[in-house]
């Protein structure tokens, strides 16, 4: 099976593609909200009728929640999982939307053209970049050149409360050589980028409880402690005249990377000062002797989400609060095991709260680190099959965020992930006027179907 074909029938159908796009983005799938839980379902629907038209044996599988689509089409090689998610973030606030944002308009920017809309970007453009180029396949070669099982999820925008105990109960179904994962992007907005680390995650919220009421500072000032004077404490030790985190084995597991990848990511020019000079700063503030990629990509980190505590209002009120809260997480690397860290944080904290106050927690979420091995020989072939197709060569990148159904691939089905997206910086996703640009689908449908001719290849 040649590739070329099915590229030139991408380039030829991409209105057609579009249109199929535009009804998929008229659902408002908006999976955190109760209210439209039919529109869920709709979008299941909609999927299981696009893969079926294609050929693919697909159906709506019920959650507690709302429901997976799972699709199966068989073909030599490689058994390949792809996963993307149908569901979208809420679009509040309506009024800063220049369009109705379930209505996805084509519009020409300084940039050029792009489709607007909720779910353009994250993740329904995404998602069908990969059908698209699957459905060029099938109508070029009358098959696919591998197996493929397409898992679509709808909570992924609401913490996937559903999906572990359905990989779970269907890892002998789900089980692939590689999954992938088309829920990231350029590097910089220009370079292909296959995502090989993902930072895992741990939350936790910390109270001080000082006196049992609030007190008046001109009687008891001086005299009483105050507990956000405490929490102030605590949030200080979290971190050392270096920026390394100070919490007792926080670094255990963490290991730097290796060389080769150090100088592809310095290849990549990252300009840290432009970087965060878009939002008004200018100097890192994270461990020294680190650059800005490391930083973003391969270490951990330990950061104050919110503060509360005292008199928050217009004005003045001069009070002692009774107690004061702060939000802490942490976004974690390579082997760190967040529940270790989480007894640790707690442990330190209790020992630097004053004897006069009480300290108490509350756990949120916490999942482990994703690291991919590119001694995978499909790596390899991906990134190659990547940089035939962009004026870039691709790279091999790190995330500052987290995706932790890669960490559940590897830890449920053994499977390891490969994160592929076409997304920009700029594409406003989560926010009004997302967008996604007409060249990141055409060419994201083009560059899946090298993938995929490379991946079956000897």
């Amino acid at each position: 099976m040649s590739v070329d074909p099915v590229l030139a029938r991408i380039d030829s159908t991409l209105a057609d593609s579009l249109e199929r796009l535009k009804e998929l983005l008229r659902i408002p799938s908006i999976s955190t909200d109760p209210a439209f839980k039919a529109e869920c379902d709709r979008a299941a629907d909609w999927l299981v009728a696009d893969l079926q038209s294609m050929g693919v044996t697909a159906e709506k599988r019920p959650t507690p929640g709302h429901p997976m689509v799972v699709g199966h089409i068989d073909g030599p090689g490689p058994h390949l999982l792809f996963y993307g998610h149908y569901d979208v973030q809420p679009v509040d606030p309506l009024d800063l939307w220049d369009n109705d944002p379930f209505d996805p308009q084509l519009e020409d920017t300084p940039k050029g053209k792009v489709l607007r809309g909720r779910g353009t970007a994250d993740d329904k453009g995404q998602l069908m970049t990969f059908v698209e180029a699957c459905r060029a396949w099938i109508a070029e070669h009358g098959s696919l050149p591998c197996k493929i099982t397409f898992f679509f999820e709808g909570e992924e925008e609401s913490g996937s409360p559903s999906l572990v105990p359905f990989l779970k109960e269907n890892a002998d179904e789900l089980k692939a050589d590689i999954a992938l994962i088309c829920d990231t992007g350029l590097f910089d907005s220009r370079v292909p980028a296959i995502t090989t680390m993902l930072r895992g995650m741990l939350q936790e919220e910390i109270t001080i409880i000082g006196p049992t009421r609030d007190l008046h500072s001109g009687m008891y000032g001086g005299a009483a402690m105050n507990p956000i004077r405490a929490l102030s404490w605590i949030i200080a030790a979290l971190h050392d005249e270096n920026g390394r985190v100070t919490v007792p084995g926080f670094y255990d597991g963490v290991a730097d990377i290796p060389d080769d990848l150090m100088q592809q990511w310095e290849a990549l020019g990252f300009d840290h000062k432009a970087f965060l000079g878009d939002v008004g700063l200018s100097e890192l503030s994270g461990e020294a002797g680190r650059s800005a990629l490391e930083m973003l990509w391969s270490r951990p980190t330990c950061e104050v989400n919110g503060i509360g505590g005292g008199y928050q209002g217009e004005g003045f009120k001069t009070v002692l609060p009774s107690k004061a809260s702060a939000k802490i997480s942490f976004r974690l690397v390579g082997q760190q095991d967040p529940h270790a860290i989480r007894e640790n944080l707690r442990t330190m904290v209790t020992d630097l709260t004053p004897k006069d106050c009480k300290v108490s927690f509350k756990a949120h979420g916490a999942s482990p680190a994703s690291v991919m091995s590119i001694d995978n020989p499909a790596f390899e072939k991906a990134r190659v099959a990547l940089s035939d197709e962009w004026p870039d060569e691709a790279a091999f990148i790190g995330s500052g965020g987290s995706i932790p159904v890669a960490g559940y691939f590897q830890s449920l089905l053994g499977t390891e992930s490969m994160l592929i997206g076409f997304g920009k910086d700029d594409d406003q996703i989560h926010s009004p006027n997302e967008k996604y640009d007409i060249e990141s689908f055409h060419k994201g449908a083009r560059s899946w179907a090298r993938i995929l001719d490379a991946l079956t290849k000897e």
